[in-house]
């Protein structure tokens, strides 16, 4: 997911995979293209017509193609001005047609480009959301969030103002140039006399825009993901009075985003004018050679409209393809995130999907590391048995969370493995898998909405009176009732409008209401007041009753009970018993149980 680097050469297998994406649009893609070559029929229409009329008036007419005798009487085609109103009338129908005929081209170019970034998008969510957790490790979420919005759309832009419409001007330009070599093709070549000019502005344009636009997206994707990050952290930010370092920094990143806007602006202040200066210099000759060869006024006319609906493309083709360069540096962004391998694999038909699990749980002689060779976990080895509560204590870092992230499956592991009822984790259905684990972490999330959406997770299949039923059960019901709206309070992005004790308690419920064989606590009263503790204490020595229970705590004396203690250091065990027996043995568990008591001791005595 690095930033991408400026290619030198256009890449057609990236171009290929996009264009997969609008094979189920196939039909408005090739609508699409039967109305650019429509378009690009219709473009020296008007301008020839104009001539045909023109040296009709003044006497200079050619024969009139016969395509046009379809339209007008060879009555009106002998009276001039019976043939000026004809002529006008068809082309005011014609205007109609080309305008909804373009109408058409434009809506459904930016139909079929929406239909391929919804269906991108979706894969994009699909993909990010199955990810293994290290590349959350790896990756800030404003760079996620840029893949999954803003180059998603930039491909949007290869089709609806991209590839297909440049095809339409190329069209466009080339059918006129065959209609002015078929009128006057010593007048035509004269007029293209300052092409290689207009060639080499758009191919060094294009070059230089294509670098900006490089420094654009890379500027844009470190802008969000500095955004979104400090946001989210703006409490910190604004504890230890940071703002000022932070500004700076942002500053700093804005600054760049600006400098890359402004390279390529610059490139379309010199290239536009250059545009216009060349075709002033294909109409200068233009005037010459007729007033030197003192052909007619129709001619002249026409041509200048000719040379108009040429340049008139030609001053945005460029960008166009730019715009495709854009899309591409894009696509290729996406499709690192869509072809990332680290990921869970999907549960596939023979995956193991029982039922129901009894919970006994297997840690085999376990290594792990976020970064190899890194271990944060070394050779744990542990088994619980079903219906049995286990704590896990350490220090801070001693690997506690990650057992946890492991048994869920959040991470792969580098050596051992991990049985739940005997059978590898690897091998269950990943969803039967985790919807048996029940977890209430000590950092508590809950997302934008009610209670209620918070709580079930939006599962449609969990009903209110189930959700009240278990919110009596652990003694939240009453304080949930006193919220305005009560089980519909809307909760604000995290939980902002609830108190840490309320998340927790909002939290047990959605682990509780699944009925998990396996429930693991992460510190899940550390946010709880007294009054709040014994409640959710009283509704856990209920519920741990015959079910698997992973504990972790840092206060030891809410692990007492527990059926065995598995003591952490620096991702090892060290001791593992009764919390009696650990005592007795005055090692390091004792050690850490007397440096709390002397804590609590001097917390009381202050």
């Amino acid at each position: 997911m690095s930033d991408t680097a400026k290619k030198t050469k256009f890449d057609f297998s990236l171009f290929r995979k996009v264009f997969r994406y609008a094979k189920p649009y196939r039909l408005l893609f090739f609508f699409s293209l039967m109305l650019a070559l429509i378009l690009g029929i219709f473009t020296p229409v008007r301008p020839y017509l104009i001539q045909v009329t023109i040296d009709k008036a003044t006497g200079n007419s050619k024969p009139v193609p016969e395509w046009l005798h379809w339209f007008i009487s060879n009555q009106h085609m002998n009276d001039i001005t019976k043939f000026i109103v004809s002529v006008t009338i068809f082309q005011i129908v014609f205007i109609l047609v080309e305008t909804v005929a373009r109408f058409a081209f434009t809506f459904i170019t930016s139909w079929l480009g929406q239909s391929v970034i919804r269906d991108m998008r979706v894969d994009v969510y699909k993909k990010i959301a199955s990810l293994n957790l290290r590349q959350f490790d790896r990756t800030p979420i404003g760079v996620l969030t840029t893949r999954t919005i803003d180059d998603v759309e930039r491909v949007n832009d290869m089709f609806s103002d991209g590839f297909i419409p440049i095809l339409a001007d190329l069209l466009s330009i080339i059918i006129t140039l065959f209609t002015m070599l078929w009128i006057d093709w010593k007048l035509t070549l004269a007029c293209i006399i300052p092409f290689p000019l207009l060639i080499l502005a758009t191919y060094y344009f294009k070059e230089s825009v294509n670098k900006s636009y490089t420094r654009v997206r890379n500027a844009v994707a470190a802008l969000n993901a500095f955004v979104q990050e400090h946001i989210s952290g703006i409490a910190i930010v604004q504890a230890f009075a940071a703002e000022d370092r932070e500004f700076a920094k942002f500053k700093e990143i804005n600054h760049e985003h600006r400098s890359a806007n402004i390279a390529s602006n610059y490139a379309y202040s010199i290239f536009f004018p250059v545009v216009e200066l060349i075709l002033a210099l294909s109409t200068g000759i233009l005037i010459w050679y007729v007033s030197d060869k003192r052909l007619n006024v129709g001619l002249y006319i026409s041509f200048t409209l000719y040379l108009n609906q040429i340049f008139r493309p030609l001053r945005v083709i460029a960008d166009k393809f730019n715009t495709i360069q854009m899309g591409m540096i894009a696509a290729e962004r996406v499709f690192k995130v869509l072809e990332n391998d680290d990921h869970l694999p999907e549960s596939t038909a023979h995956a193991y999907n029982p039922e129901s699990v009894q919970g006994k749980v297997d840690f085999n002689h376990i290594w792990f590391a976020y970064n190899q060779p890194n271990y944060v976990l070394k050779d744990v080895d542990f088994h619980v048995n079903p219906g049995e509560t286990i704590a896990l204590v350490g220090h801070t870092g001693s690997g506690k969370t990650s057992i946890i992230s492991l048994l869920n499956r959040l991470y792969e592991i580098q050596k051992g493995s991990i049985l739940i009822d005997d059978v590898n984790i690897i091998d269950y259905n990943l969803d039967t898998l985790r919807k048996n684990i029940g977890i209430v972490l000590q950092d508590v999330f809950l997302f934008s909405g009610s209670i209620l959406e918070n709580i079930t997770l939006r599962n449609t299949n969990i009903s209110r009176e189930k959700v009240i039923e278990t919110a009596k059960m652990i003694g939240v019901h009453h304080f949930i009732m006193q919220l305005p709206g009560d089980y519909d309070f809307k909760v604000m992005e995290r939980g902002s409008s609830l108190s840490l004790g309320q998340r927790q308690l909002i939290s047990f419920i959605r682990a509780l209401l699944y009925n998990p064989a396996i429930l693991i606590l992460d510190e899940a009263t550390s946010s709880i007041d007294s009054q709040s503790e014994m409640l959710v204490q009283q509704a856990i020595d209920k519920l741990i009753s015959g079910r698997t229970s992973i504990v972790i705590a840092h206060r030891l004396s809410t692990i007492r009970k527990a059926d065995k203690i598995i003591v952490l250091d620096k991702g090892e065990i060290k001791e593992t018993g009764t919390h009696n027996e650990l005592l007795a043995r005055n090692g390091f568990y004792a050690k850490l149980h007397q440096m709390q008591f002397t804590e609590q001791q001097e917390t009381v005595n202050n």
